[in-house]
């Protein structure tokens, strides 16, 4: 799942990949998250039930994600710390919003109340990121529909709060479904350091996702224009 999507509409890379959303997260701030930590670790579907009567059928994904979770998940994961991830990339029936879709949409308004029942959900799913080795240093791609080249300029200083989603293949962004090529496009290629592979973890078991955690902080290396309404962004975090 890699994000295509704006902040109030997310979707997968078999609908809409999640290497594409709008990025305005750029100033350094507390992080909206703060004091997750003190959650206790519990199983995901305790873990879950402060958000059942804020997402549409949150039990049913949470049963779904636990179902799909083998016996013994690889990376070392738990079942519920493996079915965390794993319900964090399945995308709600439409026309209702997706966990991850409302979990990010709280953390770029840095909206410490909203996100406060989805702590417990959170802690697990941290825990579970963590457990996952770090790629080695590489050059993922996250692209939106806008012109963002004012809002990046050279030596500019961000944060990501949200939990940011990438792709490794730069081409898959060309298709009509996301990119595209035409109108306004913002092309991000990201020099990451400690990103994580969920594809062992994920809903979508062919998507080669790489997950950024939330605080990841970028600074913005230079940018060109190589064609009309074709903006291309260097950061490294």
């Amino acid at each position: 799942m890699v994000e295509i999507r704006t902040t109030e509409e997310n979707t997968t890379v078999d609908q809409d990949m999640k290497a594409t959303t709008a990025i305005t997260d750029t100033e350094p701030q507390i992080s909206p998250i703060l004091g997750y930590t003190d959650e206790p670790l519990l199983p995901l579907s305790k873990a879950c039930s402060p958000l059942n009567e804020i997402l549409h059928n949150m039990s049913f994904y949470t049963q779904l994600a636990l179902d799909e979770t083998p016996e013994q998940p690889p990376d070392g994961l738990t079942i519920d710390e493996s079915a965390a991830i794993r319900l964090y990339t399945i995308e709600w029936d439409k026309p209702h919003r997706s966990l991850y879709s409302m979990l990010n949409y709280h953390l770029k308004n840095n909206d410490h109340e909203a996100l406060l029942p989805y702590f417990k959900y959170i802690k697990l799913f941290v825990t579970a990121l963590v457990k996952l080795p770090c790629i080695p240093p590489l050059t993922v791609w996250r692209g939106v529909t806008k012109n963002l080249s004012g809002e990046f300029p050279p030596g500019a200083e961000m944060t990501w709060w949200a939990f940011s989603s990438c792709t490794t293949e730069m081409t898959v962004l060309e298709n009509n479904m996301y990119l595209g090529n035409e109108g306004d496009r913002t092309l991000f290629s990201v020099e990451v350091m400690n990103g994580r592979t969920i594809k062992a973890h994920s809903h979508f078991v062919t998507e080669d996702e790489i997950l950024l955690l939330s605080g990841t902080h970028m600074v913005a290396q230079s940018q060109l224009s190589p064609a009309d309404n074709l903006y291309i962004i260097h950061l490294k975090q």
